[in-house]
């Protein structure tokens, strides 16, 4: 057996995983049991946020070892099942490695990409329909839908502005749906400033990493635990000055008008 093809393998099924925002748990279970299903014995796994790293030792007493780095990324739940379900595929019926290569080849050639606009589309239904949760009215969340526009915007594009830092990012986009917020109260399209500003923080807010991070604290993974715990904590700063600037600037353009 080729285990270098296999190493290989298995290492872009992990990157996969770990793109889609797969749990860390889950991302070294399913590359150790991809191992064990070739007939690997004992191989060594461990993943944290960034960095996945595979160890494994051939029969004539080889050991080799692959790390690969992960991007920045976020949560794709359909490229996390079509990654489990290949997964559960080849242990339960192991392909010829060139055949197994394809397969997996195929995750990242068939990754769903959205265009500018959709994503856009979503950035404003997702605040409109957060607002009357609430207690906002109809106009509240037409409002909250204009300020999540603007919050898309700084995500999608503020990369060329202002680079790859996603604090960065963050404290812009909640900068623009708070100033949105107030400036469209303003102009009466709506009503409560808070409930307008709640709906749209909604869409920045890191539920998913928090919940992750706690679920591979209590699971003995506290490296990995830490670091999202670490990555939730700074986001939710990062919303907090960017709605903190937002006021501060409009408290003195007000006053500086009056």
């Amino acid at each position: 057996m080729d285990h270098e093809s296999l190493l290989n393998i298995a290492a872009e099924l992990g990157y996969q995983l770990m793109f889609s925002g797969a749990e860390i748990y889950r991302a070294e279970e399913s590359v150790t049991r991809l191992l064990l299903a070739y007939g690997v014995a004992e191989p060594q796994v461990f993943a944290i946020p960034n960095c996945l790293i595979i160890s494994l030792t051939t029969p004539a007493g080889q050991s080799i070892t692959r790390m690969i780095r992960i991007p920045s990324h976020g949560t794709d739940i359909e490229l996390l099942e079509r990654c489990n379900a290949l997964c559960r595929s080849l242990c339960k019926s192991p392909l010829p490695l060139p055949q197994a290569r394809g397969q997996v080849d195929k995750l990242r050639t068939q990754r769903r990409s959205y265009r500018p606009r959709q994503v856009l589309a979503g950035y404003f239904i997702a605040p409109a329909f957060f607002t009357p949760l609430f207690g906002g009215g109809f106009w509240d969340g037409l409002a909250a839908g204009l300020c999540g526009l603007a919050v898309g915007w700084c995500v999608i594009f503020g990369r060329r502005l202002l680079g790859s830092n996603n604090f960065v990012r963050t404290i812009a986009a909640s900068l623009a749906g708070a100033l949105g917020a107030l400036l469209l109260v303003l102009l009466g399209l709506g009503r409560d400033v808070d409930t307008i500003t709640i709906g749209v923080f909604m869409v920045l807010v890191p539920g998913i990493a928090l919940t992750n991070a706690m679920r591979e604290i209590m699971a003995g993974d506290i490296i990995s635990g830490l670091t999202r715990a670490a990555e939730a904590i700074l986001t939710g700063a990062a919303i907090a000055l960017g709605a903190a600037l937002a006021l501060a600037l409009w408290r003195s353009g007000m006053g500086g008008a009056g």
